[in-house]
């Protein structure tokens, strides 16, 4: 078989591939056989039609047949000759395929660039970990006495914060009045547009209010998007806030504390895990910033619209999980790859360097470390090991794992061997 291979970009090879006539010919050889057995013509019994009605009226099966199973198996070998490991499907282009010749295609396909790895020890980092402080903890409490907020009635006018329930008439341009009762929100949540919120400051129980309003470009409602209207708000209960008092009290409700001091405790012990896992996180970053000014090389455009692809799904399931459709919002996905294409640039370039570090000082997980982590998932789960590290296999996420405590283990190197100056 011939195989030439040309270079047209750092990530990019163009092979050209001519599989000789005998190889051809055995997979038609192959392919007759496999449609002759399967093949029905009236006066035959299945399997026993003759060769040359199978070459008249099942033509298309057996090119079929030959180009399924001929073209990948030549490319792999095509791939294995040549050493290239490809990150993305081919290409494939200028295909020749006739039964008594040589079977020839084109196949571009992007790989992984070949980093010469430059200095990634000694480097100097400049990182001052920050500590929770009695602010932090204040702000905590605060946020948790939010959450257990109650909304009372009162009889005075709304204000920013407040709970409020109204009953409005909107009436778009060229469209039919809609009129909606009982609807609430939080006065300055931007949970409303923006001048049905300003409305209702300033309005008591019964008070009502006519104002212009202009429906945003990106109203989840497509017909109303840009358009300007009226609408009729009539304030019919307002609600007011009332945190619950930072006491003993308090405390008891959010769980197994007896006083407010264990209560405490326990958040500044639990801002205290998360504070070291962001200093760690900011310090892997400075470290990888540091590792990427020193190494300049390309990457494969398909590992950077997989990335894309990935923040993009992850978006969606964002949605998903706070109750919103993610089909019904109307997506731009062309300026949306354009924003998130440098991160994902960095985000491959970051993968890609870590991997030649590990490669070059022999990081790679072993066994045992694999295995301890599919046993802290089969008990996160409750199933047995053996069942977990079967799916995960099938599934792919096996070697997520691998690469996962492989990068792990990699900025553990890094930082090992970096100069951290405060």
């Amino acid at each position: 078989m011939k195989v030439a291979v040309e270079e047209l970009e750092a990530c990019k090879r163009r092979l050209q591939v001519e599989a000789p006539e005998e190889i051809v010919q055995q997979a038609w050889e192959e392919a007759y056989g496999r449609v002759g057995r399967q093949a029905r013509l009236p006066g035959f019994r299945k399997g026993h039609v003759p060769r040359n009605l199978v070459k008249l009226h099942f033509a298309d099966e057996v090119r079929r047949e030959v180009v399924q199973r001929l073209i990948p198996r030549v490319y792999r070998q095509a791939l294995a000759e040549a050493q290239l490991h490809p990150v993305e499907e081919p290409d494939l282009q200028e295909v020749t395929l006739e039964e008594g010749s040589p079977l020839k295609f084109t196949a571009v396909v992007e790989i992984k660039p070949a980093i010469r790895l430059g200095t990634y020890t000694e480097l100097s980092i400049q990182h001052s970990p920050t500590v929770v402080t009695d602010a932090d903890l204040e702000n905590a409490l605060e946020h948790l006495r939010e959450q257990h907020a109650e909304f009372r009635s009162v009889e005075r006018a709304a204000d920013r914060g407040d709970l409020v329930i109204v009953d409005y008439t909107l009436t778009a341009e060229g469209m039919e009045p809609r009129r909606e009762e009982g609807s609430a929100f939080v006065v300055g949540s931007q949970g409303v547009l923006p001048e049905i919120d300003e409305a209702v400051i300033g309005l008591a129980r019964g008070g009502e209010r006519d104002t212009r309003l202009r429906f945003p470009d990106d109203h989840r409602r497509e017909d109303l998007r840009g358009k300007t209207g009226v609408a009729t708000v009539r304030v019919v209960e307002v609600k007011e806030k009332v945190l619950p008092p930072p006491d003993d009290e308090f405390a008891m409700v959010l769980g197994a504390y007896t006083t407010l001091d264990e209560l405490k405790a326990a958040v500044r012990k639990e801002l205290e895990t998360q504070r070291e896992r962001d200093n760690r996180r900011a310090l892997e970053d400075k470290v990888v910033d540091a590792l990427l000014a020193q190494h300049d090389f390309q990457v494969p455009e398909a590992m950077v619209l997989r990335q894309v692809a990935h923040l993009i799904e992850q978006a969606r399931e964002r949605m998903r999980r706070q109750g919103v459709d993610p089909d019904r919002i109307r997506w731009d996905y062309e300026k949306l790859t354009e924003e998130l294409r440098p991160g994902a640039v960095r985000a491959v370039r970051r993968a890609l360097l870590l991997e030649a570090i590990a490669e070059t000082e022999r990081l790679a997980p072993g066994e045992a470390e694999v295995d301890a982590e599919v046993e802290k998932i089969a008990q996160a789960s409750r199933r047995p090991a053996p069942a977990v590290r079967r799916l995960m296999e099938k599934s792919g996420d096996l070697e997520g794992l691998r690469s996962s405590l492989q990068e792990a283990r990699t900025l553990d190197f890094l930082i090992r061997h970096a100069r951290i100056e405060s």
